[in-house]
């Protein structure tokens, strides 16, 4: 399975993909200048907190990156059709062209996508058979930054000791509490929802698996007066 570059024109996509990069710079930005370097300064943190986080920030960021710009599984325009698997292929009425079947056809893209889950507009791509592990990598980076996000804001507030030696002709000290506000209502909203979003396709795959193990054994009890 290789990853070919695939790259989709949207406008939507674009706009919809530029709000999370937004949303990463803003927390990968603040988070670091308003919490982590000054309580390290002072002693409150170990330098090992502020090694997470960006290995976090990068981890998401990367995986952001490869989800929108991996080829899900396009069909070529001639497809080479086993003789063996001819029966497991269908005709699109959309673009005229043999696909296997539970291949479907993405309007936005405009062609079929083997074993396509959904267009996601947030990655500006499709998740399909060839890049769905990484769309899955990219849930579940994105809940591991949001919810260290949403515990450094958590900690910052309530638990660890107040600064001692802050500057507050900065900008973001000055306004500490709405900038905190904001990234805490950032925090919340990726975390519930990515984390919505990875149950459920953890339960379509866990589902998907079980169908399978079903079609299966449907298949063999078929055969099986044949054998005896």
């Amino acid at each position: 399975m290789g990853l070919q570059i695939h790259f989709v024109v949207d406008p939507q996509g674009w706009l919809c993909m530029g709000l999370i990069v937004f949303v990463w710079l803003f927390n990968t930005l603040l988070i670091p200048k308003i919490i982590l370097f000054p309580h390290y300064e002072e002693g409150h943190i170990s330098a090992v907190a502020i090694l997470c986080y960006y290995i976090f920030a990068v981890f998401c960021v990367v995986s952001l990156l490869r989800a929108s710009v991996a080829d899900p599984g396009r069909l070529p325009e001639s497809p080479k059709i086993p003789v063996t698997e001819r029966d497991f292929w269908e005709l699109c009425n959309k673009c005229n062209m043999m696909r296997p079947k539970r291949s479907h056809h993405c309007s936005r893209c405009g062609h079929c996508v083997r074993r396509m889950d959904h267009h996601c507009p947030w990655i500006n791509n499709c998740v399909g058979e060839d890049n769905h592990w990484l769309f899955l990598q990219l849930c579940f980076y994105t809940q591991l930054l949001s919810f260290y996000t949403l515990l450094l804001d958590f900690c910052h507030c309530y638990y660890l000791e107040p600064l001692t030696k802050v500057n507050w002709d900065i900008f973001v000290f000055r306004h500490e509490l709405a900038l905190i506000r904001i990234s805490t209502f950032m925090g919340l909203i990726m975390l519930i929802g990515i984390s919505g979003l990875f149950y459920t396709q953890l339960i379509g795959i866990f589902n998907a698996g079980h169908f399978k193990k079903d079609l299966q054994t449907f298949h063999t009890m078929r055969l099986l007066p044949l054998v005896i």
